[in-house]
Order: C-alpha cells, then sequence, then structure tokens
C-alpha cells in the first residue's frame, strides 16, 4: 500500500493532509515539511500483530487481523 502526504498551506498556515484529514497548522512551511517527515517515518515502525475492528463509509463493521510488520510506502509530497 502507498501513502502520500502532502504540503499545503491551510488554516492561515502550513500544514500537511493525508487523504482528507489535515494536520493542525504550522507557522512555516518548513515546520510542515518537517512534521510530515516525521509522521512518515512513523508510518514505518513495526509493531504487534493485532486484531482491529473499522467501519467502511457503507456504515458496515468489519474485524481483520493485521499484522505488525506490514507497513505502508510513504511518500512526503512538496509542490
Amino acid at each position: 500500500m502507498q501513502i502520500t502526504y502532502h504540503i499545503a498551506q491551510h488554516d492561515g498556515g502550513w500544514a500537511y493532509r493525508l487523504g482528507d484529514v489535515w494536520s493542525e497548522p504550522f507557522p512555516t512551511h518548513d515546520s510542515a515539511l518537517a512534521a510530515a517527515k516525521q509522521a512518515a517515518a512513523k508510518q514505518q515502525v513495526g509493531g504487534q500483530d493485532a486484531e482491529i475492528d473499522y467501519q467502511s463509509s457503507d456504515g458496515r463493521w468489519h474485524r481483520e487481523s493485521v499484522e505488525g510488520g506490514d507497513r505502508p510506502e510513504v511518500e512526503v509530497e512538496d509542490k
């Protein structure tokens, strides 16, 4: 799986976005970029296997087993 953090002006400052979700605003572009790189690095840290429950957009609940070492490919896009 591939995920991309995007850097852009947002809410009176700079922020990073994943999908439709924005981070808190940062006062500078460089601070938002650094925060996005830190978030991307955390995505690479493995954990323990787990059972997760989540609700899909159609309102149904699902349960899945996930492997702690199954990490996405992460990119930070700064355009």
